[in-house]
């Protein structure tokens, strides 16, 4: 270990999502000494503040993670998105002299298999009494056929391995269901990995192309009602402290949120603490909900095996989760020194402007701007650095992108006194688009 006093903490992203930069942040705040890997142009490049910064290197991007560990000899590894998670567990097979950190990091290793594959965590949740929606894998129209023969209208067909939205489509038919299994049953080719490569610049295309191995696809139970998440802060099965939220508007029907309402669900913290306690998680989590809107109850419907979007907001009575974390690290109180979020609403910075610059939520929300750094500030607003080069312009020019309608749950306030039909419905286009950069809740 290093300076207890002083921690090291190492900050992996392989997505262009701010979160990366707003948890740096509050780390340094606490007095961590916080490096960063990340591709080139990244928004964590503009956190001043960090010790180090290491490039993640699009064709030898296990390798940049590995020698970034290295380098950095970090006493905790903090991941940004689903991928680094991915290679860490693959590190962590590799190479045993890693598995320590990557253990102290992510928690047991024996719950890798079950938090990276829904319907294994879902089983799991319900075991320990936590209301899951019906969920199965399936293998062919054949299993599509016979959910829709019983009494379901309507089902969420998901792809296991995807994140913020993508790989998740509500089907409201049968031949809905189908079309969506089709087309998430046809793995990225080699020529989609090289894309993602050069225009998107996303530094585990390839190694992600390389590893690829058989969807897995599921079906699940549709709730009617409002999405909620929650992001956990643990440390070896016991949870540190929770945010939860119930989701106002987001980036189409499945997307990432950006405007949210704090919420108080002991049903939430109840699934929060008994996940943390059964696999031993350590680090950052997210849950994801569907508040049911007949009942008001909260069901589970995924996890997230990294940091979200809550990190960083500092609550009255519990302070941050970034912060909860650093406590429990240095041994001394990390204190937030930004404004709580007492009104309840957060309008998250930059994508609320950049989705729906009308909502009433972005006058009267919580705003979490960075404004201690302006050069992060500045980078925020704009577009994200690979859309900003002359290969990605030039190819979109050409290729324009269908980025979703935003949108608002808010209407959903009297949920209790609508139908079904009503809540789908609710579910239309009430913004302007907005980039698809933005993080994941």
């Amino acid at each position: 270990m290093n300076d207890p006093q002083q921690p090291a903490v190492l900050l992996a992203a392989t997505v262009w999502w701010p979160l990366s930069a707003r948890m740096a942040m509050r780390m340094i705040a606490c007095g961590c000494r916080v490096s960063a890997l990340c591709p080139r142009g990244h928004m964590l490049r503009h956190v001043h503040g960090l010790t180090a910064i290491y490039r993640y290197r699009g064709l030898r991007s296990m390798a940049s993670l590995e020698a970034a560990i290295r380098a950095a000899r970090p006493d905790i590894i903090v991941p940004c998105d689903d991928r680094v998670v991915a290679q860490l567990h693959a590190l962590h097979t590799q190479h045993p002299d890693l598995r320590p950190l990557i253990e102290s990091s992510l928690g047991s290793p024996a719950a890798y298999s079950i938090v990276s594959q829904r319907e294994l965590l879902l089983k799991t949740a319900q075991s320990l009494g936590i209301r899951i929606p019906e969920t199965r894998c399936i293998r062919s129209e054949a299993d599509i056929h016979s959910w829709f023969t019983g009494s379901a209208s309507s089902a969420v067909i998901k792809l296991d391995g995807t994140w913020g939205g993508l790989g998740v489509e509500i089907a409201h038919s049968e031949e809905e269901a189908v079309t969506a299994f089709h087309r998430f049953s046809r793995p990225p080719g080699l020529g989609t990995a090289i894309k993602r490569l050069l225009i998107d610049r996303d530094p585990v295309a390839i190694w992600g192309w390389r590893t690829r191995t058989a969807p897995v696809i599921t079906i699940q139970q549709f709730i009617s009602g409002r999405p909620a998440n929650a992001m956990l802060a643990c440390w070896r099965g016991e949870l540190l402290g929770l945010v939860s939220v119930e989701v106002l508007s987001s980036q189409g029907a499945t997307g990432a949120a950006f405007i949210v309402r704090i919420l108080d669900n002991p049903e939430m913290a109840e699934a929060a603490r008994l996940l943390a306690s059964r696999l031993e998680l350590t680090g950052f989590y997210g849950l994801d909900f569907m508040l049911d809107s007949a009942t008001g109850h909260a069901w589970l419907i995924e996890m997230n095996p990294r940091c979200t979007q809550l990190g960083h907001l500092p609550l009255p009575k519990q302070g941050d989760l970034a912060g909860l974390l650093c406590t429990r690290l240095t041994g001394r109180p990390c204190i937030s020194g930004e404004i709580p979020v007492t009104g309840g609403i957060v309008a998250f910075f930059p994508q609320a402007i950049s989705w729906n610059p009308r909502s009433t939520f972005i006058r009267s929300g919580y705003h979490d701007v960075p404004w201690e750094q302006p050069d992060l500030v500045r980078e925020l607003l704009l577009d994200i650095w690979p859309r900003r080069q002359w290969l990605s312009r030039l190819y979109h020019h050409f290729r324009r992108m269908q980025a979703p309608e935003a949108a608002d749950f808010s209407a959903q306030d009297s949920a209790a006194e609508k139908s079904p039909d009503a809540l789908s419905a609710s579910l239309s286009s009430k913004g302007s688009r907005g980039p698809s950069s933005s993080d994941p809740s």
